[in-house]
């Protein structure tokens, strides 16, 4: 069917790997080590299968086959499966040939239940590391103790889809609870560790709403309490006689000692998890605590760290003195004494930066191989779009535009990242490139984050490109059957010269008839694998990513190794800077007052909701209520209008064209509305509690307003407690400068705004600290560039394992990596 993955319904790899599933909980029992190995390996390529193109599809379906091929039946020629009643059942199979060749292998008698999955991948506790690569990957996450699919959905938003992931969920601190002491021994107002027999256990209801649970605990040498608060399952769980650790903080009170339980636990237990040892503390979401995350991680760390296979060069772990993976694993979660920590620390810190020095490495080596598109001079169409610009360009502008047109006239493919602060006038630049893309004949793509700002950007062209005869195309979600069967077919036949849209650009049956400039806008939110899946829309078409999140130059050329960077460091003229001002939570009348005057002024205002981190419910919760109050009983006379990121779609672009219309004077929002939105006409942002923001994001907030001719105004109310948030107050109301704020943001918070999930300017990182680990950044690199130098395309049978690794853990690096 030309691998169009809907040979199935719910897709042909799916179903594959369901196959597959099946056949690794019949066989694992009668298989060999090397057999069972490669049904891992199968899984990880199927899993590739939906995100590649038919191209890439059909290399995939050509290496599972082969794979396939080698596997071998038990001598026999039965294998075994576990009945409902826990009997063996044999089932007849057909040999499998060996030689390499496809066969149509039957697996016969396979039942239609779901427990013949369960057992996946688990494989005996004492399998040495490296006979089963990525065996985490091959269970689902449901297969889990403690985990069904409603804590599947959590750990989704976690960024937790598989078991490697989890391995890879690294805890944010550690409690040291492993010292034990005695009631006598405990410091009043302290969190402690103790050890006992319950010896008595009551509930008290004081009141209504109010459920304590009281233990007396006997730890041989005196008597202690422990009180849990409305949790009145407690007492079933420690009847008189359980020894059980407690934690949590001390109170000497009329000469008896009381414990408030943070955490407890069956004494036992040979393996304690949440106390009486070094505990961890992982990122945690709204509605799954930090106790359960823990016993999750407990159950797959102990069956599944051993399994993951070393990739790293054997000759890097000798000369750091590196431990194993496995051993790295275990020790980052569950430590046994402080010092493991450390020792995981700084092996997991140095992969992950060494895959990323990597990634980027094998990118630039193919990259400067391949031979792109060779664009034609500036004819009559550029003279024509630059005669029509209403504006003279700034000097940074011409100079990063000059960089563009000459790796356009090159051969060699452009890849180029245009860092311009909010502002700055990228929008102009990137018209430009797609005007010499269609005067040198081909088409040219321009791919935005969300509808909004895809017709936005849509609109700009409109105006700008029309005029000139350049035939656009706006390609949203949201576009009819009949409109988007319509537009799509003016693409493929050429009856289309640039297409705007959002990641609908990239969906596997848009066809260009002649593609010749792929441009991202706000590149922060498509990952690599995005970029590139829009570049094999053409034959090695020029990609130009553009950003306004502020980034360090230092820092991006690390990052973005694989880039070649400008940067447009000037405003153009016109603009004024924005007025920053801090101001306390006890001045909230004079906030209003300011507010009250300017819309009588006609103009508009965005009010942006205090942040809540880990609960999106929490967050739209205090948005609604804040919009309530704000129209309700500060401006009553005054339309006010409500964003958040539980709106749907359509209900989002509701609200925006009305705020954008005028038809809404404030717009409260959360901060989805930090990227792309354009509205001249709104010269004032507050930001309540802005002490909980990174400077990073305050500055993107503020970039809000500031877009059109009048004096605009950023009011940061906050009444910060820390030196810190001090500082950041005082920052934002000394500079505009997105590049000075984002240096001085790196020193004050670390790389955390550019790594976590609101600002993700860079790649996730999971454990590395650019400001922390920077010494460990510059090893990583000249370990890297040494490793590619000896084996430029990783070919050697040695780095076949991390070549595989950064595939995996860089998604979007396969493609190039395997034509290189």
């Amino acid at each position: 069917m030309g691998y169009k993955n809907a040979a199935v319904f719910g897709g042909f790899s799916t179903f594959v790997i369901k196959c597959l599933n099946m056949i690794y909980d019949l066989a694992k029992r009668q298989m060999s080590e090397e057999d069972l190995g490669e049904i891992p390996r199968l899984n990880m390529l199927l899993k590739r299968y939906v995100d590649c193109d038919p191209k890439d599809r059909e290399l995939i379906v050509q290496d599972v086959l082969k794979l396939a091929g080698k596997l071998s039946m038990p001598e026999n020629g039965e294998m075994q499966s576990t009945s409902e009643s826990g009997e063996m059942q044999s089932t007849p199979e057909k040999k499998a040939g060996t030689d390499g060749t496809a066969k149509k292998n039957q697996v016969a008698g396979a039942k239609k239940k779901t427990r013949a999955a369960v057992e996946i991948g688990s494989a005996p506790g004492k399998t040495q590391p490296g006979t089963k690569p990525d065996a985490g990957d091959l269970l689902e996450l449901q297969f889990l103790k403690n985990v069904g699919p409603k804590r599947i959905r959590l750990l989704k938003k976690l960024g937790i889809n598989s078991v490697r992931d989890l391995l890879y969920h690294f805890p944010r601190r550690y409690e040291d609870r492993s010292r034990l002491k005695k009631f006598y021994q405990i410091q009043d107002g302290e969190v402690e560790t103790v050890t006992g027999r319950v010896i008595g256990c009551q509930d008290l209801k004081p009141r209504k709403g109010l459920h304590i649970t009281k233990a007396a605990v006997n730890d041989g040498t005196s008597v202690g309490y422990a009180v849990w608060f409305n949790q009145p399952f407690i007492k079933k769980q420690i009847p008189p006689g359980t020894e059980i650790l407690i934690t949590g903080k001390a109170d000497r009170k009329f000469g008896s000692i009381q414990i408030t339980v943070t955490d407890f636990e069956i004494a036992d237990q040979e393996d304690p998890v949440h106390t009486g040892r070094i505990v961890p503390v992982y990122p945690a979401t709204e509605g799954l605590p930090a106790k359960t995350l823990r016993t999750i991680m407990k159950s797959a760390v102990d069956k599944y760290a051993i399994m993951q296979e070393e990739f790293l060069p054997p000759q890097l772990l000798a000369k750091y003195g590196f431990i194993g993976l496995p051993a790295a694993l275990a020790q980052i979660h569950f430590p046994g004494v402080m010092d493991e920590i450390e020792a995981a620390r700084h092996r997991l810190v140095f992969e992950e930066l060494f895959l990323l020095q990597m990634g980027v490495g094998l990118l630039k080596v193919t990259k400067t191989a391949e031979k792109g598109i060779k664009h034609k001079k500036p004819g009559p169409l550029t003279k024509l779009f630059q005669d029509q610009i209403p504006f003279g360009l700034t000097g940074a502008q011409k100079r990063v535009l000059d960089e563009i047109v000459r790796d356009m006239e090159d051969e060699k493919p452009m890849n180029r990242l245009v860092q311009g602060d909010v502002g700055s006038g990228k929008t102009i630049i990137a018209a430009a490139a797609l005007v010499k893309t269609v005067e040198s004949g081909y088409q040219g793509a321009m791919m935005a984050p969300t509808e909004i700002l895809a017709s936005q950007h849509y609109q700009g062209l409109q105006e700008l490109l029309e005029p000139l005869g350049v035939r656009l195309a706006l390609l949203t979600g949201s576009l009819s059957r009949s409109e988007k069967a319509a537009t799509l077919d003016d693409i493929k036949n050429g009856r289309v010269d640039i297409v705007v849209g959002t990641h609908a650009v990239i969906q596997e049956e848009i066809e260009f008839q002649r593609l010749g400039l792929a441009v991202t806008d706000e590149q922060h939110r498509f990952g690599v694998k995005q970029r590139a899946k829009l570049k094999e829309k053409g034959y090695n078409p020029d990609v130009l990513v553009m950003t306004a999140t502020p980034i360090p130059r230092t820092l991006a050329l690390t990052i973005y190794g694989d880039l070649d960077v400008s940067v447009i460091d000037e405003l153009p003229p016109g603009r004024q800077p924005i007025k920053t001002h801090w101001t306390g939570r006890g001045m909230k009348s004079k906030v209003y007052k300011f507010i009250r005057d300017q819309v009588n002024l006609g103009r508009q205002v965005y009010y942006i909701c205090p942040l809540v981190e880990e609960s999106d419910k929490l967050e739209v919760q205090a948005a609604v209520e804040l919009a309530e109050i704000l129209q309700n009983r500060v401006f009553p006379d005054i339309k006010v209008g409500l964003m958040h990121g539980r709106l749907k779609q359509d209900e989002k672009d509701t609200v925006m064209r009305d705020f954008k219309n005028g038809e809404l004077n404030i717009l409260v929002a959360t901060t989805v509305v930090e990227v792309g939105v354009n509205v001249p006409n709104a010269t004032v942002i507050v930001i309540e509690d802005a002490d909980r923001f990174g400077l990073a994001q305050l500055h993107q907030l503020r970039g809000r307003v500031g877009r059109g001719s009048f004096q605009s105004y950023c009011i940061l109310v906050a009444s910060p407690s820390t030196e810190e948030g001090k500082a950041r107050m005082k920052i934002m109301q000394s500079t505009c400068d997105g590049f000075v704020i984002a240096e001085e943001d790196l020193k004050l918070r670390g790389p955390g705004e550019f790594f976590g999930t609101r600002q993700s300017g860079l790649p996730d990182l999971k454990i590395a600290d650019l400001i922390k680990d920077v010494k460990t950044m510059q090893l990583a690199r000249e370990e890297a560039l040494k490793l590619l130098k000896s084996d430029p395309g990783l070919e050697k049978k040695e780095h076949l394992r991390l070549k595989e690794e950064i595939s995996g853990r860089f998604l979007g690096t396969a493609n190039y990596i395997k034509t290189s």
